[in-house]
C-alpha cells in the first residue's frame, strides 16, 4: 500500500510518540525516582543521575521537555517526585496548587540566552538596541522556543521586545517546542540564526555563538527545583539532597550552568 508522503509523515511522527510515551511508561514503572526537568538540563542532568545511581544503586528515570508541558503533565497526574523547570512562573504555578510539597522549592541554577548561528557561519553580530536581525536573517527564519508555552522563547521575545527588535522578526519564527529543538534547527542549518540558553549551544560543536543578549534584557534566567506533594519514590529525598548539594553544582557548573 503506497500513502501520500505528508500520511506517511504523520504515521511515523506518531507512531514515534506513542512509543515514546510507551518507553517512559516503562522506565518510570522500573525506576526508583522519577523527575521531571526542563530540555535544556539533559546533558548536565544525566551526569548528575549518573554520578548519583553509581554511588546509590537507586535507579532514576527522567523526562525532559518544555516546562509547562511538563507542569501540565504534573496537573494532571501524572508521576514524578522532583520537579526542575527553567521557569520560575511555572513553579509558580504548581505551588498556587499545592503541587509542591511545601518548605522543598529552592532556586538551583541561572543560565544566559544567546544568538546562535551555525558553526561554519562568519556573519558578524553585535546585540543591541533595534540590531538588524530582520536583515541578518535573509530569506530563513529565526529559530526558538515557542514564546507562548516555552521558557526559552519567554526570554527571547523579552530581550528582542526590550532591544526594539521583535516586531521585525516576529512574522519569521521557527517556533521550537522546547530550546532543544530550536537548537537543532540551527544545528541542522535549517535555520541562520537562534535563540538558546548559553548551555544549549556549548553542547553543541555545530553551532556557534554570535552574541549575548544584556541580562537587563529579559526577566532572570533561574531554574527552580522542588519535590512534589504526590511523589511516591523510595529515596526521593535523598536523591533532591544531592540534587542540591555542592557536589552536583560542581557537575551543573562544568556544563556552563550558574550557581
Amino acid at each position: 500500500m503506497k500513502w501520500p508522503l505528508k500520511y506517511l509523515f504523520l504515521y511515523i511522527k506518531y507512531s514515534s510518540l506513542a512509543w515514546a510515551v510507551l518507553f517512559l511508561g516503562s522506565a518510570v514503572a522500573q525506576a526508583d525516582i522519577t523527575v521531571f526537568a526542563a530540555a535544556s538540563l539533559k546533558n548536565a542532568l544525566d551526569q548528575v543521575a549518573r554520578t548519583y545511581q553509581q554511588r546509590s544503586g537507586e535507579r532514576i528515570a527522567i523526562s525532559y521537555a518544555a516546562s509547562s508541558a511538563l507542569a501540565r503533565q504534573i496537573e494532571n497526574g501524572a508521576p514524578a517526585d522532583v520537579f526542575v523547570c527553567a521557569d520560575l512562573g511555572w513553579m509558580d504555578y504548581l505551588a498556587q496548587r499545592k503541587l509542591i510539597r511545601p518548605g522543598t522549592r529552592t532556586n538551583l541554577l541561572r543560565n544566559e540566552i544567546v544568538l546562535i548561528a551555525p558553526a561554519g557561519s562568519s556573519v558578524p553580530v553585535a546585540i543591541g538596541p533595534r540590531f538588524p536581525l530582520a536583515r541578518l536573517l535573509g530569506d530563513g527564519r529565526l529559530a526558538m522556543g515557542d514564546p507562548d508555552h516555552v521558557p526559552a522563547g519567554k526570554y527571547a521575545k523579552a530581550a528582542l521586545e526590550s532591544l526594539d527588535v521583535w516586531t521585525s522578526v516576529s512574522g519569521r519564527i521557527a517556533r521550537g517546542e522546547n530550546v532543544r529543538t530550536a537548537l537543532n534547527f540551527v544545528s541542522r542549518g535549517e535555520a541562520p540564526f537562534g535563540i538558546v540558553y548559553r548551555t544549549d549551544a556549548a553542547a553543541d560543536r555545530k553551532v556557534r555563538i554570535v552574541g549575548v543578549f544584556p541580562g537587563n534584557s529579559h526577566p532572570p534566567v533561574v531554574y527552580p527545583a522542588a519535590m512534589l506533594a504526590a511523589g511516591r519514590g523510595a529515596g526521593a529525598e535523598e536523591w533532591f539532597a544531592f540534587l542540591t548539594s555542592a557536589e552536583a553544582l560542581g557537575i551543573f557548573k562544568m556544563h556552563g550552568f550558574l550557581p
